[in-house]
């Protein structure tokens, strides 16, 4: 470990960006909601879930699950709200999946908004770790 590592870890607080490239039906989904979960739990800071490729369903308005007990549409809208989360959807990657349109721009399910790859670079730059789930 180097330097500045161990003073980021001696510090205890640690900002973090998540990157999601997998459908809310893959496993490493979960994984990312879990991690993220587990980072605010523990009294870190994610500054920002950027939604990229297969990722950008999560952002389904309107989507219905096809099992209501394990509903994974959704959950990161509450997430959210309730940690102050930025939800970011990759604009080309939503729009090629035909999940937003310009002309629609109302959408994305509460909570997500619109950006490109240059607000993802502004992220990691901004914060001490970087992951990227699928």
């Amino acid at each position: 470990m180097n330097e500045q590592e161990t003073n980021i870890e001696s510090d205890g607080f640690l900002k973090y960006t998540l990157q999601v490239n997998a459908s809310p039906c893959q496993g490493e989904a979960d994984l990312a909601f879990g991690f993220a979960s587990a980072v605010v739990a523990r009294g870190h800071e994610l500054s920002r879930v950027f939604f990229y490729r297969d990722g950008v369903y999560h952002a389904l308005k309107g989507a219905q699950p096809a099992d209501p007990q394990t509903a994974k549409i959704g959950r990161w809208s509450g997430f959210a709200q309730s940690h102050g989360v930025d939800l970011v959807v990759c604009s080309a990657a939503a729009q090629r999946r035909g999940v937003w349109t310009p002309e629609e721009d109302n959408g994305l399910a509460r909570g997500f908004r619109v950006a490109g790859l240059a607000l993802l670079v502004e992220s990691i730059m901004t914060t001490d770790r970087y992951l990227i789930f699928g």
